[in-house]
């Protein structure tokens, strides 16, 4: 039995896989202590815990810890000179024409920066080395300061680790510590210590986290989703913390990807709509990775998911700024008191509440009927914003919706446009509760004629944890002209980086001839700052590869000399398929009932998804409600439903 849990800002999500088939989910999240809604949905779904069942989780632990900056107290350690290092940064400017910025929250307080007296050389030559009594100084600095954990960066550690292994066994007992020479064994000593110091400031808040939701699922196996979109034994996670920064929206691509497999659509992209925001990616057969990737303005230089994020979400507050200017999030109301209809406490007006003042979603189907709405406190705290601009209830409510959309939109031309895709040219997929109630507004806008709403689309987070792999990510430093680096070199830090990757996979169970391995390298142009990743083929192919990726995102091919940076393995196991059901064919669609939604002058055919047979055509506008969320299909879009279950949207000419 599996059972795939996301855990997000307003709701936790649950997806059951057993012998009897497939069942959903969901409960309000405790954000203080994340666990104890996952037990609840445990209770409420009755799991009997003896039966064998495996549980992977998304886990936001990691990420709220860096976004509220309330992780553990961390000693850096580094360099005699280079204190400095992560408070420096790259001295990229976040206001470039104010001559009085206010500067940045340090990383790491100054008391807590430690300098060691050890240096290697670029080529990894020692020039100065670490002697005990180096060490004996830095034991008791450390037992003074008393950090929770300790980040050990050392120039050129990735060549040779030797000191930091030796730093590292004289810490405290008890102290958490994070290695840059395993975390992360790649040049560029600022990337490489934030990465070490972030996955040293969250580890214990994981590993305690996941130590008490394995205790109280125990003998339950614990499995943890890592941003890369493969998963890792919760045993292993704590020490790894910084891989699961993008832990739930990994989970979503995941089921996005295995969704759209199954109606035949490889290309998509994505918006997963939630309660706090709203993440895009672009899905091109295959996840797409990046190295470079930010939290909370911190470079986190470990593969992740490529996505975007912003601040809109359903419960995205709504206010009007002095200018009298609507504005929509990025403030949400979260689980508590959430939005004004969840009938909580709150009174600000939420893109939830919108869309319940227009009749898009109905107050009796929320989550199956189980957490009623409440109409009433939804418009008035819409009329605040009405009275505030002036205007009608029902106006304000379109005015928040179109604030959101324009929001979703952007971000959604950031991952394609930008990046040189046409969204014509590919499927729009939404999911994620709110999802559905934005996806042809959002298609419209980027002139998008096809747009795909999966079945479970409001927990599809949490159901691609269970189509996720096992996998792991690993990298390495190896710089030089690509001509002059002999493949057999290339290829001996590959098989190295595969041996490791390889061994923890087995320790989880994967079977030898079961692994897939895959080796990249990471290659510029000489002078270049910022790479490519292309897959290992051998000298000449893998230069034309980058030189044909450098052509399609910039335009242009230079003639220079590419040079070698990094080498990548990825390791994975089998990807699990979960058996979807596949739906009937059937007569046509009908109707549960008729409703009125505003800027319709006819009533609204509202369909029970779980009443659709495979084939049958619905016409906007509708509403297609289901457990776990809500579908408006306007006017000019009909859906198709797929054999899976999902629907395939498509605009009318």
């Amino acid at each position: 039995m599996l059972l795939g849990v996301d855990t997000g800002g307003t709701f936790t999500d649950f997806v059951v896989l057993d012998e009897d088939g497939l069942r959903v989910h969901k409960v309000l999240s405790t954000p203080q202590a994340p666990e104890q809604a996952i037990l609840q949905g445990v209770h409420e779904l009755g799991l009997n815990l003896d039966e064998g069942l495996r549980v992977v989780h998304g886990s936001t632990v990691a990420t709220n810890a860096v976004l509220e900056g309330k992780g553990v107290r961390t000693a850096y350690i580094t360099n005699t000179g280079l204190a400095d290092v992560l408070s420096i940064g790259r001295q990229a400017r976040r206001e470039l024409y104010n001559l009085q910025p206010v500067g940045a929250a340090l990383p790491v307080e100054r008391e807590l920066c430690l300098e060691v007296p050890q240096r290697l050389s670029a080529e990894g030559d020692e020039l100065q080395a670490l002697d005990d009594g180096g060490l004996v100084q830095l034991r008791q600095q450390l037992l003074s300061l008393a950090p929770d954990a300790v980040a050990i960066n050392l120039l050129f550690s990735f060549l040779d680790d030797t000191a930091e292994r030796a730093i590292e066994a004289v810490v405290p007992e008890g102290v958490f510590v994070s290695r840059s020479s395993h975390i992360l064994p790649e040049y560029r000593e600022y990337e490489r210590g934030i990465t070490t110091w972030l996955n040293a400031y969250v580890g214990p808040l994981v590993q305690g986290y996941l130590a008490r939701l394995q205790e109280g699922l125990a003998p339950a196996m614990l499995s943890v989703m890592q941003s890369a979109g493969g998963t890792i034994d919760a045993a292993q996670a704590g020490q790894q913390a910084v891989h699961l920064l993008l832990s739930g929206p990994a989970g979503g691509l995941a089921g996005a990807r295995f969704m759209g497999r199954a109606c035949a659509r490889e290309r998509l992209l994505t918006f997963d709509m939630g309660g706090t925001s709203t993440d895009v990616a672009l899905i091109d057969g295959d996840l797409r990775l990046t190295s470079q990737g930010q939290i909370a303005g911190y470079p986190v230089s470990v593969p992740m998911v490529d996505m975007h994020t912003i601040g809109a979400g359903g419960g995205s507050v709504a206010s009007v700024d002095a200018g009298g200017l609507l504005q929509v999030g990025p403030t949400s109301a979260g689980a508590a008191p959430g939005p004004a209809c969840y009938g909580r406490g709150g009174e600000r007006a939420t893109v939830t509440d919108a869309n319940l003042v227009l009749g898009r979603l109905r107050a009796d189907a929320f989550l199956g009927g189980d957490m009623p709405l409440d109409v009433a406190e939804a418009a008035r705290a819409v009329a605040r914003i009405a009275e505030a601009l002036e205007t009608t209830v029902e106006a304000a409510a379109e005015g928040i919706l179109r604030v959101a959309n324009e929001h979703m939109a952007r971000a959604l031309r950031v991952i394609s446009v930008q990046r040189g895709v046409d969204p014509r040219d590919v499927t729009l997929m939404s999911f994620g509760g709110a999802g559905g109630l934005h996806v042809c507004a959002l298609a419209e806008a980027l002139g998008m004629r096809e747009a795909l709403v999966p079945v479970h689309g409001g927990v599809l987070s949490a159901l691609g944890m269970l189509a996720a792999p096992r996998a792991r990510q690993l990298s390495r430093t190896l710089n030089g002209r690509l001509t002059e680096i002999a493949p057999e070199v290339i290829d001996t830090h590959i098989q190295e980086l595969a041996g490791q990757g390889r061994q923890s996979l087995l320790a989880e169970g994967v079977s030898e001839t079961d692994l897939q391995i895959d080796a990249a390298v990471d290659l510029c142009y000489r002078g270049q700052s910022y790479t490519f990743t292309v897959a290992w083929q051998g000298h000449a192919r893998s230069s034309e590869a980058f030189h044909a990726a450098h052509k399609d995102r910039y335009g242009h091919r230079l003639d220079l000399p590419v040079e070698l940076v990094n080498v990548r393995v990825g390791l994975r196991g089998p990807e699990p398929e979960p058996a979807l059901q596949a739906l009937e064919a059937s007569g046509a669609a009908l109707a549960s009932n008729q409703v009125a939604v505003f800027g319709e002058a006819g009533a609204v055919p509202v369909y029970a998804r779980e009443t659709l047979a495979a084939g049958q055509v619905l016409q906007g506008p509708a509403l297609i409600t289901e457990t776990v969320s809500t579908t408006w299909l306007a006017r000019g879009w009909q859906a198709s439903v797929h054999k899976s279950g999902s629907l395939l949207l498509s605009k009318e000419t």
